[in-house]
Order: C-alpha cells, then sequence, then structure tokens
C-alpha cells in the first residue's frame, strides 16, 4: 500500500526501578507506529525529566540519556504528523505546568496518540482567554485544558467533553494516568510487571519488556496509578468505535485489538476475499510486510501456491508514515526488489492490506512487469478508501484517495494491472465478532464522532509540507 501515517505509540510505566529501559525497549515495539520523533519523561517522585528528539528510538537515546533519566516511573512516545509539520516543537511527551484538584501548581508530561476534531475551534478559544502556545500540536491544547481549574479538578469532566480520538498517558511527579476516548478508536492495554503497572498503544510492547497483559483499558476509562494501586473510572460508556484499520493494517500481527489477534484477523480477510474476489492464477504473492497475513489466508482459501515474490530491505522504513512526497517517494524505490526468477512467465496474484493514494503501489507493480510477470492480478484486503479520516490517520483530502476520485476501472489502469479486486464492508466486518463496534467511516462515509468544519479543511500533502519549516496556525495531530 501507498505508507499511511496513522497512530503513534506510547507506553508508561510505573513502580520499576528501571522503568525507563523498560519504556525505552517498549517503543521500540512500538516504532511501527512513528517514525519521525521520540521521548521519554520520567519523575522520581519530585521532578519530571524529559529527552526527546527528531528520529528514530535508537537515533534519539543514548545510555547517558538513559542513566539520567532513570526513574521509578516514565513514560514515551513515538510520533508521527498527519496534518502539519514533522517539528522538534512538536516532539512529545510534552511537559508544562498546571494544577490538578486546585493545588499548587505541578510539572505534568502528556503522550497523545489521536486526534481531536474541533481543535482549531478549542485552539481559538483558549487563545481568546489568553493561552499562549509553543507548538502546532493538538495535543498542547488537552495540556492547557488540563491547566483549567474546572477541569484539572475533575478530569472526568474535560475527557467526557473532549471530542476525537485520544489515547493518553499523564505524568506528574506522583501519578501516572491512562486515558481512552468513549469510542476507543486507537489501542491501549494495561499490564502488569514485578508488581508495577504498564501502559501501552499495543500488546506486542508489554511483551517485550516481559509484562503480563491484563485488559485493554476501557473506551471512556480513566486510570490513576499511585503509591496506593491503581484506579479506574468510567467517565462514558457508549458503543466502541474501534478503529478497524488498526487491524487491517497499522497494529503489529502479534498484538491484539478489540480482543482479536492481528495476524488471525488478517488471514481470516484474506480468506474472505479469495472467496469473494478469486483470480485464476499460478502463484500468490504478498507485498511485505502488510500483505503477508492476508496472502496465508487467500493462498489457503483458493488453494493457490503461496510464494515469495518480492524482498523487503528492512533499512528502510514505513514509507507511508514519512511526511514528505520525495521522502516517500525516495524509500518507496528502494524498499522492494521483485524476483524475476519466481514470477517471470506467471500469472500472480498480489496481496495488499489497503492501496491509499496509489502511487507507491504503481512503482511496485512496474518492478513485476519488469521481471516479467506474464499477468498481475491484485486483491486488496479492505474496501476502497473513499472517504478522509479524521480521527488519527493521514488521509484526510478525498481528492487524494485514489478510490474518492476514480472508479475500480480506472484505478487498475493507473496501477497497470490486469485485475483489480477488494474486499467489501460486508466481508470485511463478517471477520471481526462485533461488526457494529467498528468505525468505518473511511470506507463508508459515516463519522461516529461530530468533525469540526475546520477539522475538514484538511490541507493537501503539498500545502502541509511547504509548512514544514514553519510554526502556524495549523493544528497538527500526533
Amino acid at each position: 500500500m501507498t505508507q499511511l501515517k496513522h497512530g503513534c505509540g506510547i507506553m508508561g510505566v510505573y513502580g520499576c526501578p528501571d522503568a525507563v529501559e523498560k519504556v525505552y525497549y517498549g517503543l521500540y515495539a512500538l516504532q511501527h507506529r512513528g517514525e519521525e520523533s521520540a521521548g521519554i519523561a520520567s519523575t522520581n517522585g519530585k521532578l519530571l525529566q524529559c529527552h526527546k528528539g527528531m528520529g528514530l528510538v535508537s537515533q534519539v537515546f543514548t545510555p547517558e540519556d538513559l542513566k539520567r533519566l532513570r526513574n521509578h516511573v516514565a513514560i514515551g512516545h513515538v510520533r508521527y504528523s498527519t496534518v502539519g509539520l514533522s517539528h522538534p516543537l512538536n516532539a512529545q511527551p510534552l511537559v508544562g505546568e498546571c494544577s490538578f484538584g486546585g493545588g499548587p501548581a505541578t510539572q505534568v508530561a502528556i503522550a497523545h496518540n489521536g486526534q481531536l476534531t474541533e481543535a482549531v475551534s478549542l485552539k481559538r478559544s483558549l487563545e481568546a482567554q489568553g493561552s499562549l502556545f509553543q507548538t502546532t500540536s493538538d495535543t498542547e491544547i488537552i495540556l492547557h485544558l488540563l491547566a483549567k481549574p474546572e477541569y484539572s479538578a475533575k478530569l472526568s469532566t474535560l475527557f467526557k467533553n473532549l471530542k476525537g480520538s485520544f489515547s493518553l498517558l499523564i505524568l506528574t511527579p506522583k501519578e501516572m494516568i491512562a486515558v481512552r476516548d468513549p469510542g476507543g478508536f486507537r489501542p491501549l492495554c494495561l499490564g502488569m510487571l514485578e508488581g508495577g503497572y504498564v501502559v501501552a498503544s499495543e500488546s506486542c510492547a508489554l511483551d517485550h519488556v516481559g509484562a503480563e497483559y491484563i485488559r485493554d483499558v476501557a473506551p471512556g476509562e480513566l486510570i490513576y496509578i499511585n503509591k496506593e494501586g491503581m484506579k479506574a473510572e468510567r467517565f462514558a460508556q457508549e458503543r466502541p468505535s474501534y478503529c478497524i484499520f488498526e487491524l487491517i493494517y497499522f497494529s503489529r500481527p502479534d498484538s491484539h485489538f478489540s480482543g482479536l489477534n492481528v495476524h488471525l484477523f488478517r488471514k481470516a480477510l484474506g480468506a474472505k476475499l479469495a472467496e469473494e474476489c478469486p483470480a485464476n492464477a499460478d502463484i500468490v504473492i504478498p507485498v511485505p510486510e502488510g500483505g503477508n497475513s492476508a496472502a496465508m489466508g487467500f493462498s489457503q482459501a483458493s488453494g493457490i501456491p503461496l510464494e515469495r515474490g518480492f524482498i523487503r530491505n528492512h533499512y528502510v522504513g514505513r514509507t507511508f508514515i514519512l511526511p514528505k512526497a520525495d521522502s516517500r517517494s525516495r524509500k518507496a524505490e528502494i524498499k522492494l526488489n521483485a524476483i524475476p526468477q519466481v514470477v517471470r512467465g506467471k500469472s500472480v496474484v498480489v496481496v495488499d492490506d489497503s492501496i491509499v493514494r496509489g502511487t507507491t503501489s504503481k512503482s511496485r507493480f512496474g518492478l513485476l512487469r519488469k521481471a516479467g510477470v506474464r499477468e498481475i492480478h491484485v486483491r486488496i484486503s479492505c474496501p476502497p478508501h473513499r472517504h478522509p479520516c479524521y480521527y488519527g490517520i493521514d488521509f484526510q483530502v478525498k481528492e487524494e484517495l485514489i478510490a474518492g476520485t476514480r472508479s475500480l476501472k480506472e484505478i487498475a489502469e493507473f496501477l497497470d494491472v490486469d485485475s483489480l479486486g477488494y474486499l467489501s464492508i460486508e466481508g470485511m466486518l463478517s471477520c471481526a465478532s462485533s461488526p457494529k463496534d467498528y468505525c468505518i467511516a473511511c470506507f463508508a462515509g459515516k463519522y461516529p464522532v461530530h468533525v469540526g468544519e475546520e477539522e475538514k479543511k484538511a490541507p493537501s500533502r503539498g500545502q502541509a509540507e511547504e509548512l514544514e519549516e514553519k510554526v502556524g496556525e495549523h493544528i497538527i495531530v500526533v
């Protein structure tokens, strides 16, 4: 697929002597969720310390950084930007000061995965009341709201009224707080480790640090973790709106989301795709890594042998989550290579998880043509993306979506393939245990949470990239 920017990753550990190191390794497990910046904030019970920077986890932190941050409580973040700037000012966690419960001002750090859908109007309102913004991230809006007495005294009031998708970790000198929005758009799970607690975007991060998975943080839930233990509070109970694209594309195959193992769900999608869109071909090949699981399911259901037609360069990141078109293009060119001896003279089914903008997919199928393939039958294990996402995925302009402006025949012609088939919405949902609990707005155009008119006017990729070196009025989502 055209590599998408999506979810950011957050990780928090409370009550472990090496909490900072645990967060560091957890962020490695979540690196697929964001490659632009990384950061860790920790506390010794009195003061917060923070280190963050642009780049991968391995590039941002040195052993000396981790030693300096070493404490028994820490939160971390890996980031990508979806609407605005990839800029050092927007690296997280963000750190500020506010008063909790009417007490004296205290330091607070916040790490956010999601997107506020009324961010522009909230920012303008806060600025009119005297707030000064240092970043262009919508996360800073939450930080300013936390400083308001009416919200700091009762966090549930704030988060009950906040619109959009947000999985959050908040750190004060005395406490770590986890929050998940009422729809549960973005994943967040809870675990235990060495008598302490771990909160992470995906369960794979718990596995990497040896934590025991307890449960998902429920949609509309606040969890307070401090020296007295853990206290959970539900501030809203609504029908969930889990992002189904987490299962289709973004979450790691070894994670589980909304009660489903990601790999097995994708295999089920592939099997359903073989049923709905059969093809007469010699071999099935996945587009790695996203198409691997679905291609297994397609092969098993169709009886067509599974082969390895592409080789992936593992030292090239996920081009979908890169902020600039030229960066994405350069990386896409060296990310995959076809194996001529496998595909030459053959009719192949190419299985991928999605096609969003189409430019990267076109170049990949071009590699197969150069390798001498006879026929290319593309099968996509989700429906066509016809509508923008305003809940934290980087396709917010309809005109940039290949299926938003073209028919299936026109898409096939653009990609230069012999046939093209997408999984239906009904087929996709049939693979889920509770089909009504998922957000499918990007496929069907029905949005479960209100989106402000200003937020619908997201800049195109070209416009956003022109803002790259500026800190302007546009809200960036994390």
